[in-house]
């Protein structure tokens, strides 16, 4: 599934890496703990979809070599976080719904768990 139909499924916006919008998504992984994050093997075309709104969540995905966000509960995003996500080549997305709602969207659409 693409990026663009992602935002399409849980009625997000893409508020950076527009230009992405045709990424493929392969595996979700759902969590505001960053440090559960920091743990997983390497997988190509993962999201991370998260309530964690800041920096940190930013400099995780940078470091676990994620590419796509999913930030939920309709969390601002800062300026700052979106030159870094842009900076990185991250695409960032951005829903008001519920953590839980967004992953059962997406488990429902057939995209797969990590774990």
């Amino acid at each position: 599934m693409t990026v663009e139909e992602i935002a399409t499924l849980v009625q997000g916006e893409i508020i950076a890496g527009t230009e992405y919008k045709d990424k493929k998504v392969e595996r979700v992984f759902a969590s505001d703990l960053m440090s559960d994050v920091l743990t997983l093997k390497d997988y190509d075309n993962l999201m991370l979809v998260t309530g964690l709104c800041n920096l940190q969540s930013i400099r995780t995905c940078e470091m676990s070599d994620i590419e796509i966000i999913l930030i939920v509960r309709g969390k601002v995003v800062t300026p700052e976080m979106l030159e870094l996500a842009e900076d990185n080549d991250m695409v960032v997305i951005r829903t008001d719904f519920s953590l839980y709602k967004t992953s059962g969207i997406l488990y429902g659409a057939g995209i797969p768990p990590v774990y």
